[in-house]
Formats: structure tokens, sequence, C-alpha cells
């Protein structure tokens, strides 16, 4: 799947846009196809590294706090939703990257 990308830490560097695995789906996990993500402040702080002392992501990171897609496949586990289902969600910290294609998220993260 595509994703964009930082390498490193930057207020002007632009993100890369690259080729990175899809996901793998934990037992409460749905995976989510991505139709829209937003960009917020923490993202553009995060690519400056203005938090990198309290929260050390590692990178190469995906990026992306804010999702909105269609669930296309769902954990072994998962109660609340199913394939088909369209979904809003903000991701836990590390567990973040809706600037892509897919992403994993907790069920419970999702709305």
């Amino acid at each position: 799947m595509k994703a964009y990308i930082i390498s490193k830490y930057s207020k002007t560097d632009p993100l890369q846009l690259v080729n990175v695995s899809i996901p793998d789906i934990g037992p409460h996990e749905v995976l989510i196809a991505i139709h829209a993500a937003g960009i917020n402040q923490l993202d553009v702080k995060l690519k400056a590294g203005e938090f990198k002392l309290l929260l050390p992501y590692k990178l190469p990171l995906v990026l992306g706090h804010d999702v909105a897609g269609i669930i296309s496949g769902v954990g072994a586990e998962v109660k609340k939703f199913k394939v088909g289902d369209e979904v809003f969600a903000r991701p836990a910290d590390f567990k973040i990257g809706t600037f892509a294609e897919f992403i994993a998220i907790d069920e419970n993260d999702i709305a």
C-alpha cells in the first residue's frame, strides 16, 4: 500500500510517498480502508520533532491521527463492527498512521 512517511524530524522537509505493507490486525482490531485523513496540529508538531521526548516514535513514521473510511477486515474478537461499516476514528498514541491506504485500529478507538 502507499503511505506518506517522515524519515527524520523536520519543519520543512516534505512527506515521502512510499510503499509499505498493509498492517496485520490483532484480535480486537479492524482494518480500515482509508477514504479521508485530516491533518491536525498534532501531526504538524510531531513532524517538526516538538514531541519527540514525550512521544518517542520510531522513524520512519506514518503520521496521521484522524481517519474516515470503510472496514475491510475484522479481528477474531471484534464485536462492535463488521466488514463494510463506514467509520471514523482517532487511533491511540503509538498506533497512528492515517496518511496511508489502510490502518489497523482497536475497535474501542472507532465510532
